[in-house]
């Protein structure tokens, strides 16, 4: 039952300038840019979408393996996935080269100033997925290098592994056609409002055709929830609200890991989606996309508070992953 992830694995370095942008920059000099911020705080988080979909699969107790390029920094990060159980022998060092990170600084509006060096993700084009298919059932295709997004859906397609199309924040740098083949392979399909309205004006589908372009498609709008639709059914799925909101950042992928881990242990889509749910509020509630707990009791007690309509649910997931240990011992 494992997961298989092709995506990006990098390091986020979180600025915070306790002032506002706007109070340094001149309009009249925008041509010439030439600007400082002294911040006040910064951390060097674990990130990248297949690393933060790993890290909470791997919270879950799904197996799961990643599939991505790397720096000769990233042995820490390696052991950190490797205590959930993530399977990382499907991440190729490469020399001479450093984990994709990116640098963000923050004002008190909330504006963002970002750089990001893709690094060892540049490479990710180079090494196949079907080397890492060895008891997959279900692969996710999700945002890294487009070279490597474009190879590995073709390889998939043509390997008949099931697979879930999550374009993300690569839609913009991949071409129409390369959008179009990712949709009309997947198993399912998934992004946010806004992303498919991107999809919709790049490929020329209606968003009613991209509704009913896979098996199940995935519309994720934050705080207001998600709807899934699957067998000509529009299911809607509700939010959990957060006990805090300290970071927004990686929700999507919480949700991700939640609903296919739910969807592998045979739980229906109603259960699957409000999984994903309370697996995005962990990822909001404190700072960081790799900086939440929880063990699988918790995370199912809070479940059945948070959905007393479906209490008990979990309870399947559980005894699928206990016989999955059982059976790889």
């Amino acid at each position: 039952m494992t997961v298989v992830i092709s995506g990006s694995v990098a390091f986020d370095h979180i600025m915070v300038f306790p002032g506002h942008f706007e109070d340094h920059i001149l309009p009249d000099k925008i041509h010439i840019l030439n600007v400082s911020f002294l911040v006040d705080s910064l951390d060097r988080l674990r990130g990248g979408v297949a690393g933060n979909i790993a890290y909470s699969l791997g919270l879950l107790r799904q197996p799961v393996r990643v599939v991505a390029t790397v720096g000769t920094d990233f042995d820490t990060y390696r052991e950190k996935l490797a205590a959930l159980g993530v399977d990382t022998s499907g991440v190729v060092v490469i020399d001479n080269e450093l984990t994709a990170s990116a640098f963000i600084t923050t004002d008190r509006a909330d504006n963002q100033i970002t750089g990001f060096y893709p690094g060892a993700m540049g490479r990710a084009g180079d090494y196949p997925i079907l080397d890492a298919l060895d008891g997959a059932s279900l692969a996710i295709v999700s945002p890294t290098a487009p070279d490597a997004m474009r190879r590995h859906v073709r390889e998939l397609a043509e390997s008949g592994t099931k697979y879930m199309f999550d374009p993300g924040q690569q839609i913009i740098a991949l071409p129409p056609t390369s959008l179009r083949e990712g949709i009309e392979d997947a198993e399912i399909l998934i992004g946010n409002d806004y992303e498919f309205a991107m999809i919709s004006e790049k490929t020329g589908l209606s968003r009613d055709d991209l509704f009913s372009a896979c098996p199940v498609v995935v519309v994720t709008y934050g705080e207001l929830g998600s709807h899934i639709y699957v067998d000509g059914e529009r299911l809607e799925i509700p939010a959990v609200p957060p006990r805090s909101v300290v970071d927004p950042t990686g929700a999507g992928d919480g949700y991700r890991a939640g609903l296919v881990g739910a969807m592998l242990a045979g739980l229906p889509w109603e259960v699957a989606g409000r999984v994903g749910s309370l697996a995005a509020t962990y990822v909001v509630e404190v700072k960081g996309t790799q900086s939440h707990r929880y063990t699988f009791t918790e995370f199912a007690n809070r479940f059945d508070i948070e959905f007393p309509d479906h209490a008990g649910a979990l309870d399947a997931f559980e005894r699928q992953l206990d016989r999955a240990v059982q059976q790889g011992e």
